[in-house]
């Protein structure tokens, strides 16, 4: 395992510790770690079927590890009733690929959609209206309220999801391939819309991403998930210029 001496001060929002994660005979996670500092940006890249998504799926709850620690602000997840878990989550925001916008509603509808799921987060006197304008100024995309999925581009889906995501003010975004399927102008866009998202709302982000620029320009650390362990942690410089041949594997274009 590869670690560099780059430690924020910052405050740390998300630990995890030696997590294991097997399915039978296949041991996906192997004592992986992770810390997350307030307002940082932490980009997690592996290749397929390292353990990204199960990592995401532990983290969040949807799946149960097979030991080790997971703490969100200060909040074991592996002790929390199901009440306070689903409390916490209105604090995390999902970016999932492909968007996952539902087809059937307004972009209006699908953000208020998540409001419902969490009104305790709210006041039971919650300014819908204002609060799906507000998300969608964000992003660049008030005058689309009123639009099915359907009439929008991928950027623009992308877009909206984001600010569904946003609509619930978390502390703490996790972004699942957020350039893919993109092209290279709409990427760039988006990555900047996640910088501006950071820095006004000063949000701790994970960034789970294949895209190397994405990571060049986005990152404040990144992890290097092989071998069921965060093999190498650093900043994008101090990674890309390793000479070690598995670290190599991630920089080559």
């Amino acid at each position: 395992m590869i670690k560099t001496n780059n430690i924020s001060n910052q405050e740390i929002v998300l630990e995890i510790k030696n997590l294991h994660k097997s399915f039978g005979d296949n041991h996906v996670l192997k004592g992986f770690n992770m810390q997350l500092h307030q307002g940082e940006n932490l980009v997690i890249m592996g290749k397929s079927g390292s353990g990204k998504s199960v990592m995401i799926k532990c983290l969040v709850g949807l799946i149960e590890a097979d030991s080790g620690s997971i703490s969100l602000m200060h909040k074991d997840i592996t002790k929390l009733t199901q009440e306070a878990l689903d409390t916490l989550r209105a604090d995390i925001g999902f970016l999932f690929q492909g968007s996952a916008l539902y087809d059937s509603m307004t972009v209006r509808e699908n953000l208020e959609f998540p409001l419902r799921r969490h009104k305790a987060k709210f006041s039971k006197h919650l300014n819908t209206e204002a609060l799906v304008i507000e998300s969608l100024e964000n992003v660049g995309l008030a005058n689309a309220i009123d639009l099915m999925p359907s009439e929008l581009s991928g950027g623009m889906k992308r877009r909206v999801a984001l600010a569904r995501t946003l609509i619930l003010k978390p502390k703490i975004i996790l972004y699942d391939e957020p350039t893919s399927g993109l092209d290279p102008i709409t990427a760039k866009e988006i990555i900047s819309l996640m910088q501006d998202i950071q820095k006004k709302y000063k949000t701790s982000s994970i960034i789970i991403t294949h895209d190397v620029d994405c990571a060049r320009v986005i990152s404040d650390r990144m992890i290097l998930l092989i071998d069921g362990i965060d093999y190498a942690v650093g900043t994008y410089l101090e990674l890309s210029n390793n000479e070690n041949p598995k670290i190599k594997a991630f920089f080559k274009h």
